[in-house]
């Protein structure tokens, strides 16, 4: 972690004026406590994936008035603050790890200054509470290799290894809503932090879930998600069962041709070919076997009688 995320402010008149958007009654600057948060930026972090500047962009002001909680817990007890203010900055001089220009999503929040928060405001000014993470819905994640969009495509492609001269890693874009910001012992971007969320009304969702619980990389879900993800497997796990049905009447057809066309072999040799041959192949042994199996059924149309003379072209008479 090179930079703190959480840094101390004090609320000003324009600031009041925002926060009262919020507040039932208008409150004093005395019984608030403002801070700057660096929410995220378009670096490369620990899971390889960026948001491009278009998505910090477009998320600045879906995440005005969104909650500040710990560890993106979803209960009403662990929120804490809230944003009044957002903002995208260019950081001058600084590059990110593929040397493009630098930029950060910055918000201001409050809370409230009283005694339940103490401890917390203590932890902030200490340096301690800093890091923060953000959860939010991209509609687009484009691999850096080949330009495949991994949440509409299939991509081959592993976040975090070279190609050649390139490092894959994907650029989160297109953002459909932001959720809150959590304060976490160790976010992914190392300037600040996200953990994303998914959007599962998405084509193909639900494979780009997979694939990332499959990297080990961390990703937030909602208990309405996980029992959509539970059903999910449920599924695939319904279809590979047929897949293997499917698989095993295919062997057996192509055992009994192979017995046909070979009555002399031993069946056991055909069982352990057929037990290591794919979907496709038994396909196309068994498609193939019939074929030829027809093949040998056509007759010549002038062909001769069994038993007639050679001489004899009584048959061929009109």
């Amino acid at each position: 972690m090179t930079n703190g995320c959480v840094t101390k402010s004090v609320a000003t008149p324009n600031d009041l004026k925002k926060i009262h958007n919020y507040t039932r009654r208008e409150v004093t600057a005395e019984e608030l406590y403002v801070f700057d948060v660096t929410l995220c930026n378009n670096d490369i972090d620990r899971d390889f994936e960026r948001f491009s500047v278009e998505a910090l962009n477009d998320m600045a002001p879906m995440f005005i008035g969104k909650t500040g909680i710990f560890d993106h817990s979803m209960k009403t007890s662990d929120q804490k603050a809230r944003i009044f203010e957002t903002r995208v900055e260019k950081e001058n001089g600084k590059k990110t790890l593929d040397n493009m220009d630098f930029y950060s999503l910055k918000a201001r929040a409050y809370m409230l200054n009283n005694e339940e928060n103490k401890s917390l405001i203590d932890e902030i000014d200490a340096g301690i509470k800093k890091e923060v993470s953000v959860s939010c819905s991209m509609s687009r994640s484009v691999c850096s290799v080949c330009s495949a969009d991994t949440k509409k495509h299939r991509c081959e492609h592993i976040p975090g290894r070279m190609y050649g001269d390139k490092l894959c890693y994907y650029t989160l874009d297109g953002a459909t809503d932001a959720y809150e910001f959590s304060f976490v012992a160790v976010p992914a971007q190392r300037e600040a932090g996200v953990t994303k969320a998914f959007n599962f009304k998405e084509d193909n969702i639900m494979t780009d879930v997979v694939k990332q619980i499959g990297e080990g990389r961390e990703i937030t879900l909602t208990k309405a998600q996980s029992n959509e993800l539970y059903s999910y497997i449920e599924g695939l796990k319904e279809d590979a069962q047929l897949a293997q049905s499917y698989k095993k009447e295919l062997s057996k057809q192509v055992v009994d041709l192979f017995k046909e066309a070979f009555p002399k072999m031993d069946v056991k040799l055909f069982d352990s070919v057929a037990s290591v041959m794919t979907v496709n192949e038994l396909l196309g042994f068994c498609n193939g076997m019939k074929a030829s199996k027809n093949s040998k059924k056509v007759s010549p149309q002038l062909a001769q009688k069994q038993g007639a003379a050679s001489n004899d072209y009584s048959e061929f008479q009109i």
